[in-house]
């Protein structure tokens, strides 16, 4: 790979831009007031389909749960604006939600039972959910890729009330599942850095997507926030706990030093494993720019993590000098060079051009790979 592609990621961090901007009326519009709405961080039970004993018993499960939940959904969204007087706009269900992980299942088999492809049935069924709730309805599912075939990506997902998706954005940093990264070159060239980092412009704000652990790394919502984002939407399948986290302290860091507000729903457990079923559960939350938690969820299926989202007050903050704007104060060319040295490097699956299938040790073989190198540089 070449200079200039190594330092592409770098770059983006380094100059502010605003490449993924709306046409300039659009952008006029999204710059002014935003009237106050409720969003809601939706608790829900994530069902695997990995004991399903093919693809289309899989399938049937798949359809079932979405049709599960636009009763789950209007009831949260009916209470929600009974109890604070806020339309509802906005309702982010957490990672994986249809089908659970893939556990030790290969990519092939995981991919034929529970990936779905854009533009698919699947996608077409929730765009139905949103059109009939009239939200905006964010989630994430493991998603099929025709110019990658034979592997599948994590994908997060952003549908407008008129049942089309607006932002679809891959998971870049995962230990388990293949990413934009490892086919680097590739992807650039299909969808070039704005489908890397993708920002909806809407009348709700500037939304972007972050999945899962992905929110303990500061670089992938800076970056975002670099395109325009105001609201991080966050769908995380993790462990829930009355202390501290590392997922709700980074939640709460990537807000501050962002000025964004970060809406997080987790799973209410999952079901269909050996696993225990509250083992992912709970603290679903909604943070405002300043960091502050505004609501946060006990554990269960619940949507009591909902609460108003002011948009111009945020954008207020955003055009006010002083210390604490800290999204205004950064010097990222600073850093460019050093970022431009790899950790992870990228392109380890793909080969002429082609995308290649991985066994699921190749995710720690890569790892141990990394260590050893920074090891032997001085730097671990």
């Amino acid at each position: 790979m070449d200079i200039d592609r190594r330092l592409l990621l770098a770059a983006t961090l380094a100059v502010p831009s605003m490449s993924t901007a709306a046409p300039a009326e659009s952008a006029a519009k999204s710059a002014g007031a935003v009237p106050l709405y409720a969003a809601i961080a939706l608790q829900l039970t994530a069902r695997s389909v990995e004991q399903f004993p093919d693809a289309a018993s899989a399938r049937t499960a798949m359809f079932a749960h979405i049709e599960a939940l636009y009763p789950q959904m209007l009831s949260a969204k009916v209470f929600t604006e009974q109890y604070g007087g806020s339309p509802v706009k906005l309702i982010v269900l957490p990672e994986y939600l249809l089908t659970s992980f893939p556990g030790r299942i290969s990519v092939p088999d995981f991919a034929a039972k529970a990936a779905i492809a854009p533009g698919g049935p699947e996608y077409e069924a929730l765009g139905k959910l949103a059109s009939r709730l009239g939200v905006y309805v964010a989630g994430n599912a493991y998603e099929t890729d025709e110019n990658f075939p034979g592997i599948y990506f994590q994908a997060c997902f952003i549908i407008a009330p008129d049942g089309n998706v607006v932002l679809r954005y891959r998971r870049l940093n995962s230990m388990y599942a293949i990413t934009p990264h490892d086919v680097w070159d590739k992807y650039l060239d299909v969808y070039g850095l704005d489908g890397v980092f993708p920002v909806a412009h809407t009348e709700i704000g500037r939304l972007a997507a972050i999945a899962s652990e992905e929110i303990l790394y500061p670089e992938i919502a800076r970056a975002l926030a670099l395109r325009g984002a105001e609201v991080f939407l966050h769908s995380s399948s993790e462990i829930g706990s009355p202390l501290s986290t590392h997922k709700n302290i980074a939640r709460q860091a990537r807000a501050i030093e962002n000025l964004a507000y970060v809406i997080s729903a987790n799973t209410a457990g999952i079901s269909g494993t050996a696993m225990p079923l509250a083992s992912a559960d709970g603290n679903s939350a909604i943070i405002d720019w300043k960091g502050a938690t505004l609501v946060e969820s006990n554990t269960g299926e619940t949507f009591t993590a909902a609460t108003d989202i002011d948009i111009t007050g945020l954008r207020r903050a955003r055009r006010k000098p002083g210390m604490t704007n800290y999204l205004t104060r950064q010097r990222l060319e600073l850093f460019s060079a050093t970022y431009a040295g790899q950790v992870q490097p990228a392109n380890l699956l793909l080969k002429d051009g082609v995308a290649q299938v991985p066994d699921r040790e190749h995710f720690q073989r890569a790892q141990e790979a990394v260590i050893a190198r920074l090891d032997k540089a001085g730097i671990i």
